[in-house]
Parts: C-alpha cells; structure tokens; sequence
C-alpha cells in the first residue's frame, strides 16, 4: 500500500466527528423482559446462526455436539453460504428441519429461537447482537464484538438492560493451558507480577476499495445488507470471499483486535482487571506499552507474520496468540497448542499436569459454558462487562498507534484526555436499511 492510498489521520478523524448519529440511529425492537421465556433443564436450547462463513462453520461443528441444543434456523446474505449451512446442519441431524433467512431480522422475530450464534464480519457483531438482545435472545457472538468503544459500549449496556446471557467468542478464558497460566499468576507462584506480553498483529490502516463488479442479484448476495453499518463502496466478490479483513471501514482498531481480542483479553484475566484496564497506551516502534494503576505493564507485541514469526522475549512459539507473564520470580507463558513454557524447572514442576492438552482455537468448553448459563443465568465466563473492558483497552492500543502518541483513559468514564482520541471512540453508522450510500 503507497502513502496515496493510506487514509491519512486527518481523512479518519474528519469521518469519525460525524459519527453523533452512529449506534443511536440503529433501529430498535421492543426489549422482551429479560428471560421471560427460560429454558426447563429438561428442554432442548433452539439456536439460530447469524452469519455462516468459516469461522461459525467451526463454532456450529462443535455447538451440533450438544445433545441438548438443536439449531433450527440460519441466516445469511450469501445464497451459497446458506446452503451450505442448511446442509452441515441437516446432515448433522439427518433430517431437513433447518430453515433458512436472507435477512436475520426474520430470525430474529421467531419465538421459537432462544439463543442465536452470531459470526458475521466485524462490522455487525455490535448491531446484530444488540437486536437480538432487544429480541429477547442470548447471544453468543464472535469477535471483535465491536468494531469501535462506542460499539463495545452500547453492547454491553444492552446486555446489561436486557438481562441476556451473552458470551464472547473469545474462547480462551475456557482453554485449559490459558486458565492454569493464569492461575500460576493468581496463586502467586510467580510474585508479584511485573510485566505481561500480548502478541498480535502489526496494525495497519488501509480503505482501498476493489475495482467495482456487477453487483449479483439480491437472492444471491444482499450485497445492501452484506455492508449492514459501514460505508458504501461498490461490489467486489473478494470483499464477501474475505477480502474485507484489514480494511478500515470493515475491521477492528486496525486489525489489532484480530488477536489482541484474545491475548489482551487473557491478560486482563492474569492482572485481575477485569474491572478495569491500563491507563495509558505508548506507541513504540515494535509495540504498544500500557501501563495499569497498579504498576503491571502489558506489552502488546506486534508480528509481522503472526503464524510464522515469533515476537523476540519468547522463547518458543506455543502456537498462535501466545502470552507471557513475567514476576519477581520468573515468567511463564503459553499459546494455542496447549503447552506452557517457564523460566525454571521449579515454575514448570509446578505446572504440572494439571492441564488437559487442549488447542486454543476450541471453542467446545466455551460453548458449553454459554448454554449452561442460559440455563443457569449465570454469567458466563466472557461476559459483556469482560468483553467491555478487555475490548476497549485493545481499542485504546490501537487508537495511540493511529495518533502516533502516548494516550491516557479514565477507566471509569473511558474516555481519553485527547480530543482526537475521543473521536475515534465512533465512527458514523449508514442507514442500511434504507439502503442508503
């Protein structure tokens, strides 16, 4: 990408003031009271799916193992990707009970759906699952859940309003070798903890658009809908292939929340934040610094190539999204193939083998725990006020590496003591249903 085809900060900022009509002009269904329809211990979870590309495809395999959860419905803006899903559920099941939505709306108004799986590209993880909690569905969604703070933000306050069951699809809080990382650094078998390291991919800022192509009738991509919030831009077939990661008007804090979603996340957990996040963010060359009211770092690393290259205070790659704690008496860290690393044999003695050797991707636990605590009304463990606070802090990373400045937040307001800052929280909403440019 050359200098002419990178949105400049000023370009970015000058969109993001329009943005007072943003969430607020979403439209809004009648909330229902807060699980007026509960689910019996005896009765089947009935699932609706948002959105069916690879990733929910992933999601729904391991979901369909659940003998107590039947998927009855799926929606999608792409014909093909409907069809393809109807048949992954239908040969699940061996029958042909699975219906199919263009529109997830028409889901969304079935009485018979008590929680929907939504896994649509970043730009509608916010707005869908803010309507299907208004619908009166528990929401497992996956992330970045919001494409902004101010996303992330009403999220959460839906949720909260609501009273649904909502579970982030960041999955590792359910992963065992993450969990017994974490529980190294609660039990205090590190000392106190000093610094923490998140790894994710080197941010980017890019909004070329494709060479515009025929838009496909509307039976076979909505390509209206497809857009949902974002702006419009003309058709290209690799935008719905997955073309559109990467791109400033489709993904998250330039593409830092990809990973930092999980590995910020995780961090948080570690320092027992899940209350609050760091206070100020300090792009550097390599990384972005945060610093948290209590003195503990976390370093967000960045990576060039993030499934080949391995960031430089690792000694092995663990897999993807790995993590490092580091104490007074050491450090440990782990990542997605299961295993954790640690500074001394005494550390990894007492790691022991209390760990299942789970891959980090596995949603099973994770999905397991959303469905228990519909049952339950418990939260589950990536609830919206985790999801909240550990999406923000990624959000606020990856808006001082935009400004190209040290930033501070207020946790408690999360708002920025930078004009500009705070302008990037949002970003103007298009009115998607009346299909507007």
């Amino acid at each position: 990408m050359n200098d002419s085809q990178q949105p400049s900060r000023r370009s970015i900022l000058k969109s993001t003031a329009a943005a007072a009509a943003s969430f607020a002009a979403l439209p809004s269904m009648v909330p229902s009271l807060a699980h007026a329809k509960a689910v019996s211990a005896n009765e089947k979870i009935n699932l609706g799916v948002i959105g069916i590309g690879p990733r929910c495809r992933y999601d729904l395999t391991a979901m369909l193992k659940f003998n107590d959860i039947r998927c009855v419905a799926i929606a999608d803006v792409q014909q093909s990707r409907r069809e393809a899903g109807k048949k992954l559920v239908d040969d699940h099941y061996g029958d042909s009970r699975c219906e199919l939505e263009q529109d997830f709306r028409a889901l969304l108004d079935r009485d018979d759906i008590d929680a929907v799986l939504i896994a649509t590209g970043d730009r509608w993880h916010s707005p869908a699952s803010i309507l299907a909690a208004e619908a009166g569905k528990d929401v497992y969604s996956e992330k970045p859940c919001g494409i902004t703070i101010e996303a992330c933000q009403q999220l959460a306050d839906t949720i909260e309003r609501t009273g649904r069951v909502f579970q982030a699809g960041t999955q590792r809080r359910s992963v065992p070798n993450f969990a017994r990382a974490v529980e190294m650094v609660h039990t205090g078998q590190l000392g106190k903890l000093k610094r923490m390291h998140a790894s994710v991919y080197r941010p980017t800022l890019d909004n070329t658009w494709l060479p515009g192509e025929p838009t496909p009738p509307q039976e076979v991509v909505d390509w209206n809908m497809w857009l949902g919030p974002a702006p419009w831009r003309p058709y290209n077939q690799k935008y719905v292939n997955g073309r559109w990661r990467g791109q400033w008007d489709f993904d998250s804090g330039a593409r830092l929340l990809d990973w930092g979603a999980h590995t910020v996340d995780i961090c948080q957990w570690a320092n027992q934040s899940d209350d609050t996040m760091p206070i100020s963010y300090e792009p550097q060359k390599d990384r972005i610094l945060c610093r948290y009211a209590n003195g503990v770092e976390l370093h967000i690393d960045f990576l060039d190539d993030p499934f080949r290259d391995r960031a430089p205070q690792f000694i092995t790659r663990l897999g993807t999204c790995p993590v490092r704690f580091v104490g007074e008496k050491g450090w440990i860290e782990t990542g997605d193939e299961g295993e954790i690393a640690a500074s001394s044999d005494e550390l990894l003695k007492a790691v022991g083998s209390q760990h299942d050797r789970v891959r980090g991707l596995d949603v099973s636990a994770h999905a397991r725990d959303f469905f228990d605590c519909i049952r339950s009304g418990n939260k589950p463990a990536a609830n919206a006020d985790v999801m909240r606070r550990s999406h923000i802090a990624s959000h606020a990373a990856a808006n001082a590496w935009i400004l190209q400045r040290k930033l501070t937040i207020d946790p408690k307001t999360e708002t920025f003591d930078d004009a500009e800052a705070n302008l990037l929280a949002s970003r103007p909403q298009r009115d998607w249903e009346a299909g507007a440019k």
